[in-house]
This record gives C-alpha cells, sequence and structure tokens, in this order.
C-alpha cells in the first residue's frame, strides 16, 4: 500500500491580553494518508485483491482511438465468495454500413488463474501471449460473433471479450471474430500490473 505524506499546519491559539506570549510558529506535522483505491469487489477467499478497474483504469483517450463510446461505460460486478470480477461493459461507435454495426466489449479483472481459466474453457481456448505475457485466445463456435482474450496478471486474469455485431443478415466468417482485438489487448496490456490510485 503506498502512503503519501500530507502537510497539516497547527497553529497555537493565542489570548488577546496584554503580555500574551507571541505567537508561535505554524508548526508541520506528518499525516499519513493512503492513496490506493479500495477494489468495488473483495471477497474472503485469500486471492489477491484485483487492482485493475476496467472502468477506471482504461484511459478514455485509449478507447476513442479504438472507436468505443466512453459515454457507454456500465459496470459490471461478480462476487462470487471464493472468486471475483470487476468488468466494465464498453460499446463502440464505429459503423460501416452493410459491414459492421458496432463492437460491443467486455473487460473482466479476476483474481482466479490462468490455469483455472484454461481448465474451464480447455475445449475453446489456445494459448498464445501478449506483449511476453501469458494469454488465451478462447473463440466457442456455439457463440457466434465472439472472442475473447484472457491474459494473466500479478492478481489473476483480466479477460477482454468483444462481440461483433453485422449491419446484415448474413453470417460474419469465424475468421472475422477475432479481428482487431489482439489489437487492442497489446494497447491495454501495459496497464494491467500498474499501481491505481
Amino acid at each position: 500500500m503506498r502512503a503519501v505524506a500530507s502537510l497539516a499546519v497547527v497553529v497555537t491559539a493565542v489570548g488577546c491580553a496584554s503580555g500574551a506570549a507571541t505567537p508561535s510558529e505554524p508548526e508541520a506535522v506528518e499525516t499519513p494518508t493512503s492513496t490506493t483505491r479500495t477494489p468495488r469487489v473483495v471477497d474472503d477467499s485469500g486471492r489477491p485483491q484485483i487492482t485493475f478497474d476496467p472502468c477506471l483504469d482504461i484511459p478514455d483517450e485509449l478507447l476513442l482511438q479504438a472507436r468505443y463510446d466512453t459515454r457507454s461505460k456500465e459496470p459490471t460486478d461478480y462476487p462470487m465468495g471464493t472468486y471475483s470480477f470487476i468488468g466494465c461493459r464498453f460499446k463502440g461507435t464505429l459503423h460501416i454500413p452493410g459491414v459492421l454495426r458496432r463492437y460491443g466489449l467486455n473487460v473482466l479483472a479476476g483474481n482466479v488463474t490462468l490455469e483455472e481459466e484454461l481448465a474451464k474453457d480447455r475445449l475453446i481456448a489456445t494459448e498464445t501471449t501478449i506483449n511476453g505475457r501469458r494469454a488465451l485466445l478462447e473463440v466457442d463456435n456455439n457463440n457466434q460473433n465472439s472472442c475473447s482474450i484472457a491474459v494473466e496478471t500479478e492478481f489473476g486474469i483480466v479477460i477482454f471479450s468483444r462481440t461483433y455485431y453485422p449491419d446484415h443478415t448474413r453470417g460474419v466468417p469465424r475468421e472475422q471474430w477475432c479481428s482487431g482485438l489482439d489489437d487492442l489487448v497489446l494497447w491495454i496490456e501495459p496497464l494491467l500490473d500498474l499501481p491505481h490510485s
């Protein structure tokens, strides 16, 4: 936990009567204050606290560059008792008539391990790396137009799950479900284990 010393000034009260002592100089007193943010969701599982909040820790500038609507942020929390997830949903703004209406993005930070995620989704997961971090690419044929990338962090994992909403009634080729998602994850990856306040 980081602590930053703040300066509190204490002034000694002085009476107005004749012969009263002269006012003393302000005395500097160090008062420690915490700048570590308390997670929205905590559990008593003994697992690490989740230190990345997708709604707070992904810069608006980055979201705008990736063509997501920063006003569309919707917190999604999942306290499960033995583990937890802190999430945020975003709506995309990119519109290609006849091709793409928009993307929907859900980012979940959880205090489960990458091994647990792999065990759960082994049939749809492929091991990979993102900027040198261990990660899983998850594509489920039963969840059409959707793609997920789970990235290992110091506290657990962050899952980036995107859904492609086409602007037509034709099917979207499977190879397009994940197109471009890895670029977004590459941009956000350096932020995952930074201290946040």
